[in-house]
């Protein structure tokens, strides 16, 4: 991106790209953007790109080519009028090469779009070329900081309204439609306009202009697709977020994706993933928390795997905060971890550190200097394996998890603009992950639109964490759910309010009061309150006392079965069928109470402190899934099994080496070292066999369970395949 003269670089760059293939990389990403690219309109300077991809191609490396038009050039501000992005208040932002200019704009929209053309032209002529990472962590507005404008929002720009206008009228149909929804009286389409604040009245405003946001982004990034595709269909395209979506938020004013509707505009689609982030959280993220943002990457990818379109690859650095020192044992845990959750591409960021911005001198692989160091020999001893077995790793896929937490945006926008749940809702998701992950227990997360379509054909259970506003087809497709035998999992006050924020009639709402069988009774704040399940409780939840959190809601019920009650009598969780399905209602926030029930890590590693016991709430959400029938997959014993991750895939027969059945198991040891034992469910002979080292690996029968015992030390990580009849 900052090359100016690429030929006096030519040998230095061969030497690295040789470098980078020695190591046991099969792929290199590199920028284009635009500022670069285009100085002038027409004017297209591209020769970086072209000695990239013939230099790559000696070096018998493949390249991602990863475009930038956030990083736009000048003459596209002066050329097309209204181009500017503009805030809530009337703010017009000048580009400083970011963050560009509008994407609704028509003139810009085109000659972005020639941009990526111009590219693909160069870039699919080369035999090295692979594919496109088509926006790398898309938002409406990229790569500033507006420090000085409080609560800014985006965007507001003349064409941005227009586009607006539009897709209301695609909704609504009719002025007067929206009219009743919004609670205004406008008599003509010009006169409507974006929410610019909240009201006490009705925000199905502000709902719709967050819904039309995430569209918006979308097919934005369908529309790079097409651009690309229409030069040549035949290369992968790809994009991804700055995070995964199941923690994020749709509530940012810089406009965040919705990670399930971009994967259906790419080939794949994915996220960044930092887990020593300069600006994380104290030690980084613990294992569950990464093993959760995969399997969220996972679910939005609905099968296909996803990319991680940038992993941390060296020290986290932003301005003057650093972030502790990334070891090359945690860049080999992050790379197996992805791959055991479903993960298809890793493009480490970055081969050398950076040297300007204020990220300077962070996330390097190698030394600004050229040094190689251990962390970049580990993750090409570990690329050096998946290109080894490059169609098994290919063709795996994590074995579908039987139940799933409710991923329901609408959620995070109740209340409108005025007050929010804010981290309440993610942290409800990673207390029930959380719960279940450490009990070896696999968990997905279904979309609430893939709810409502009836895409619930794996799962054998549902829990709704935090589900306060639900749609109405979301309610239709949990009754077809449960009444079909399915297990439904659901906290206080689901369905409080629509799609629309209005409330329903009752709570739960959209149906559901029929399908729980209870209804609100009474609702106060948990502050000390406590839910004490009965002795009659199902095997697990006899006797437990689970804090409250939030919220209490006393339930009434005419046919259901009351499991637990507040301290004051009043009943708090009732048992209840419906069809062929069976359901439990919470009154409280079970996930949340399991979330606050842990400290925050006091120490890189979970095996430098004493294992955290399980809470009363995490035992509930384990018993509670046993109640569905849920069980762990694999079950592992020996040391200390709670620190032990196992991930388990299937391959299908046409990507194993012996043309038979086949299974992977990927076991990490973040504990300390020991000899621990894997029982997998099979019946028949297996065979298994270390892919780090190709070692033959012991396998016993017994009865219908296979038995494998693996010594592990402390980081240690194995990767088996099995195979079978």
């Amino acid at each position: 991106m900052l090359s100016r003269n690429p030929r006096r670089e030519r040998a230095q760059w061969l030497a690295e790209l040789r470098v980078i293939h020695h190591l046991g990389f099969n792929c290199v990403k590199t920028w284009v953007d635009w500022a670069t690219a285009e100085p002038r309109p027409g004017v297209f300077d591209l020769q970086d790109l072209s000695q990239l991809l013939a230099l790559a191609h000696q070096a018998r490396l493949r390249v991602i080519v990863q475009l930038y038009a956030d990083s736009a050039p000048s003459w596209v501000g002066h050329k097309f009028a209204h181009a500017d992005f503009v805030t809530a208040t009337g703010v017009r932002i000048h580009s400083e090469s970011a963050p560009g200019y509008s994407f609704d704009n028509p003139g810009v929209r085109a000659a972005e779009l020639q941009f990526y053309r111009r590219v693909a032209r160069v870039a699919s002529a080369s035999p090295a070329f692979y594919g496109y990472d088509l926006w790398s962590e898309p938002h409406l507005v990229n790569w500033v900081w507006f420090n000085d404008l409080p609560h800014v929002q985006f965007d507001f720009s003349r064409y941005s309204r227009i586009r607006f206008r539009r897709w209301l009228r695609r909704k609504y149909g009719t002025l007067a439609a929206l009219d009743r929804a919004w609670y205004r009286d406008y008599t003509r389409w010009n006169q409507v306009q974006p929410p610019r604040f909240g009201t006490i009245l009705s925000y199905a405003d502000f709902m719709d202009w967050r819904a039309f946001i995430v569209h918006e982004l979308a097919a934005d990034l369908g529309a790079m697709a097409r651009a690309v595709d229409a030069v040549n269909p035949h290369f992968v395209t790809s994009s991804h977020s700055d995070i995964p979506g199941v923690l994020n938020t749709p509530l940012s004013g810089y406009g965040n994706p919705d990670d399930w509707k971009m994967a259906r505009e790419v080939d794949y689609y994915g996220a960044s993933i930092y887990p020593l982030h300069a600006d994380t959280m104290l030690h980084g993220w613990p294992p569950f928390m990464r093993a959760f943002a995969f399997d969220g990457a996972n679910a939005a990818s609905r099968g296909k795997g996803f990319f991680i379109g940038e992993m941390q690859a060296g020290q986290g650095a932003t301005g003057l905060r650093v972030n502790d020192p990334v070891t090359a044992a945690e860049l080999r845990d992050w790379s197996w971890t992805a791959i055991g959750h479903g993960a298809k591409a890793i493009c480490f960021y970055a081969w050398y550190p950076m040297n300007a911005g204020y990220e300077s001198d962070g996330y390097g692989m190698i030394h600004l200097d050229g040094r190689l160091t251990r962390r970049a020999r580990t993750a090409g001893a570990v690329a050096r394996v998946v290109n080894r077995y490059r169609r098994l790793f290919h063709d795996a896929q994590p074995l579908p998890a039987r139940i799933a937490i409710l991923y329901n945006p609408l959620s995070y926008l109740s209340g409108g603009d005025t007050i929010s749940p804010g981290r309440k809702i993610e942290h409800s998701m990673m207390g029930v992950y959380r719960a279940l992950y450490r009990a070896h227990i696999p968990v997905t997360f279904l979309n609430a639109d893939d709810l409502a379509r009836g895409r619930t054909q794996s799962l054998k259970a549902i829990y709704l964490p935090y589900a306060i506003t639900l749609s109405r087809a979301a309610c239709r497709g949990l009754r077809r759910f449960v009444r079909h035998g399915g297990m439904a999992i659901a906290e206080a006050r689901t369905a409080w309010n629509d799609a629309r924020g209005f409330a329903y009639a009752r709570i739960p709402g959209g149906g559901l009061a029929q399908v729980f069988s209870v209804r609100e009774a009474a609702l106060w704040p948990a502050r000390h309150d406590t839910l004490t399940f009965s002795p009659e409780a199902p095997d697990g939840l006899a006797g437990l006392r689970v804090s409250a959190r939030q919220f209490a809601e006393s339930l009434q019920t005419r046919r259901g079965t009351v499991l637990a009650h507040f301290q004051n009598g009043q009943p708090a969780v009732v048992e209840s069928h419906y069809g062929k399905g069976k359901t439990i209602f919470i009154g409280s926030f079970l996930g949340l109470a399991a979330f606050h029930s842990h400290p925050v890590p006091l120490s890189r590693s979970e095996a430098a402190h004493q294992p955290t016991p399980a809470s009363a709430a995490d035992r509930a959400l384990r018993a509670l899934a046993r109640w569905a029938g849920i069980h762990a997959r694999v079950k592992v014993t020996g040391g200390e099994a709670r620190l032990v991750e196992v991930d388990w895939l299937r391959v299908p027969r046409v990507a194993m080496p012996s043309g038979q059945n086949g299974r992977l198991l990927i076991a990490i040891n973040r504990g300390r070292p020991g000899t621990f034992t894997m029982t997998l469910p099979f019946r028949s002979a297996v065979a298994a066999k270390n892919l780090l080292n190709a070692s033959t690996v012991p396998v016993k029968l017994h009865g219908s369970s296979a038995q494998i015992r693996l010594r592990l030390g402390h980081e240690d990580v194995a990767v088996l395949l099995l195979s079978h009849d």
